[in-house]
């Protein structure tokens, strides 16, 4: 079983930075690919980037160049640093994870609020 609990969300403003962790509680953290997703209010829930087991990352076009996401295996830990905030980035967001072998993400965390004033 696998526990993903995120932290660092908070209110900022535009142009500042942020960043989020996300601990995986659980066993061969170095299996998963980890996810970040985001939902706004009344907007569906997107992918923000993702990290493979051997740290090749993406990024969807909105982030690109701002966002960097990192995993640190001796802590079993993923980090989304966040640069240049946008208010357009104010949502929820969503560590997740999923094994190599299944294609969909299978685990979630609770969710941290990122809100981005202007």
């Amino acid at each position: 079983q696998v526990e993903l609990v995120e932290s660092g969300g908070g209110l900022v403003q535009a142009g500042d930075s942020l960043r989020l962790s996300c601990a995986f509680l659980g066993r061969s953290f170095s299996l998963y690919v980890m996810g970040w997703f985001r939902q706004a209010p009344g907007k569906e829930r997107e992918l923000v980037a993702e990290i493979t087991s051997g740290s090749s990352t993406s990024y969807a076009d909105s982030v690109k160049a701002r966002f960097t996401l990192s995993r640190d295996h001796a802590k079993n830990t993923v980090y989304l640093q966040m640069d240049s905030l946008k208010p357009e980035d104010t949502a929820i967001y969503y560590c997740a994870a999923k094994h190599i072998s299944i294609p969909s993400y299978e685990y979630w965390g609770q969710g941290t609020q990122v809100t981005v004033s202007s």
